[in-house]
């Protein structure tokens, strides 16, 4: 059974634009990567309902919790490592600057014996479709084409 996250793709208009809320992944790995490096607010989940733990998830990476007024399922996606991920949409505004990731632990440098502490989101933007679909992980993109598919609906 592949693994499975649920992830929120927070999304408001401006300037007769959508965009979206996306979050760069913390850790000395993504540093240095930006194209193809951003995701949604995403993470893991076993044994509950995709969308209370895409809300959960949200809150553990961004510090911001969610009121799911108008939900729309976008369905999921398989990235190119098999991990399959469950998206919603919500309209929403928050301040990227506020943010405030939990963090995971790991040995670094390599082989070093030192543990250190990474933020699991090290930063997030808002980014119009076409902005969004250059900086998205490519197995997310899909995600992105869904939303613009209903944006009139929502």
């Amino acid at each position: 059974m592949p693994k499975r996250s649920a992830g929120i793709v927070l999304f408001r208009r401006r300037d007769g634009q959508l965009q979206v809320f996306l979050v760069h992944p913390g850790g000395p790995f993504w540093v240095k990567k930006d194209t193809g490096a951003w995701s949604i607010p995403k993470g893991e989940f076993e044994d509950e309902e995709p969308l209370i733990a895409a809300v959960r998830e949200f809150q553990e990476e961004t510090g911001f919790e969610l009121t799911t007024g108008d939900v729309r399922a976008l369905g999921s996606v398989r990235q190119s490592g098999g991990k399959v991920v469950h998206a919603f949409a919500i309209e929403g505004d928050l301040d990227p600057a506020a943010l405030s990731s939990n963090t995971f632990t790991m040995e670094w440098p390599p082989r070093s014996g030192r543990e250190q502490a990474f933020p699991e989101v090290d930063r997030g933007g808002w980014f119009t479709l076409d902005e969004a679909r250059k900086k998205l992980h490519k197995g997310q993109i899909a995600l992105i084409e869904r939303l613009e598919a209903i944006a009139n609906e929502i």
